[in-house]
């Protein structure tokens, strides 16, 4: 990613965002979240090169500098909860977009925030259905979001989207991440039995707090 084009798209296809140019200066393009209206990508050029500035929890705002040079403190914001991110080429686009989608969550009410979340705290060996997983982040109503969440999970190193089946105990036909067999294969290797591309759901789903 080293366009402005490009860093806008990707901030505007989170939900109940919109683009906008507060200071009268095209330079500056901002996404807000629509419900209380706070920035979370501000983009702009610096010295022949697209800048973003995203918010940052302050315990992970280190974290980035230091894995890559062209993150640095937020350039005229509070350098204790804003990173700027220098479009040069060096940062990979997943991480990039995991710093965005990262500022997106610290402004926003996100239910994907909530989804990923509840995802977390499946322990291995455990499976929970997408309604459970639904309740978990507040709305059981919500199961269809579950899954379009999870289809753009930004890190299946820590959100476990292959411990999600449907209500049958069933896997997903075309698992993103990774082919169409490939949940079934990291399940079996944390312990859950596959048979059919069927779990069993009494021997091995998540039983959560709301006892679902």
């Amino acid at each position: 990613m080293k366009t402005r084009e490009e860093a806008l798209k990707y901030g505007l296809s989170f939900p109940d965002t919109y683009q906008e140019a507060p200071f009268h200066d095209p330079n500056w393009q901002l996404v807000r979240y629509k419900y209380n209206k706070k920035a979370f990508l501000w983009t702009y050029e610096r010295e022949g090169f697209i800048n973003l500035n995203v918010k940052v929890d302050p315990e992970t705002a280190y974290f980035w500098r230091k894995a890559y040079s062209s993150v640095i403190p937020g350039y005229h914001q509070n350098k204790e909860h804003w990173n700027t991110i220098i479009l040069d080429g060096s940062i990979p686009d997943k991480d990039i977009k995991l710093m965005i989608a990262e500022s997106y969550d610290l402004i926003a009410d996100s239910p994907t925030k909530r989804i990923y979340d509840a995802v977390a705290r499946i322990p291995k060996g455990c499976v929970a259905t997408y309604a459970q997983v639904a309740e978990e982040a507040g709305d059981r109503k919500m199961a269809r979001a579950v899954g379009n969440a999870l289809h753009k999970n930004p890190d299946p190193s820590t959100i476990p989207c292959h411990r999600v089946v449907n209500s049958k105990g069933e896997l997903a036909g075309n698992y993103a991440f990774g082919g169409a067999w490939k949940q079934g294969e990291i399940l079996q290797s944390e312990g859950v039995e596959v048979k059919d591309g069927i779990v069993d759901l009494k021997k091995y789903q998540w039983k959560n707090k709301k006892g679902s």
